[in-house]
């Protein structure tokens, strides 16, 4: 399994987003399952996945699919008392850094569930006010 793969395992549950940082390609894309935008560049996406990690409880890589660049990893988490499933697809770039990072998750209810204790967390997070222009 290649060594970037096996770093996200540990780090992306812990919510660290200085050694999330670490991972992303300069101009890494993120997907993320509550809406239909893209997130660009490493310090964005390094805390938008920092706040994933604290919202997700329970948070625990089930498989691990993949090889070279193109990954999947399934995963099964709670997000307040709602259990759900998802999995993160994963390009790596040529030095091994994360370079599109896209989540796909179920079921909507807890989906919603993450949207909205997202959306209350960029409320108080100045990060993200600076961030709103990586949307692209």
């Amino acid at each position: 399994m290649h060594p970037t793969i096996i770093r996200i395992q540990e780090v992306v549950a812990k919510g660290d987003a200085t050694k999330i940082a670490e991972l992303l390609a300069e101009n890494v894309r993120f997907m993320p399952p509550t809406y239909f935008a893209t997130w660009t560049g490493r310090e964005p996406v390094a805390a938008l996945l920092g706040h994933v990690g604290q919202v997700f409880s329970d948070f625990k890589y089930r498989r691990v699919m993949g090889d070279g660049k193109d990954w999947a990893l399934e995963f099964q988490c709670k997000i307040g008392d709602l259990d759900a499933v998802g999995v993160d697809l994963i390009t790596l770039d040529d030095d091994g850094l994360v370079e599109t990072f896209e989540v796909a998750m179920r079921p909507v209810k807890s989906v919603t569930a993450l949207r909205e204790a997202m959306n209350a967390r960029a409320m108080t997070d100045p990060r993200f006010l600076k961030f709103k222009d990586a949307l692209s």
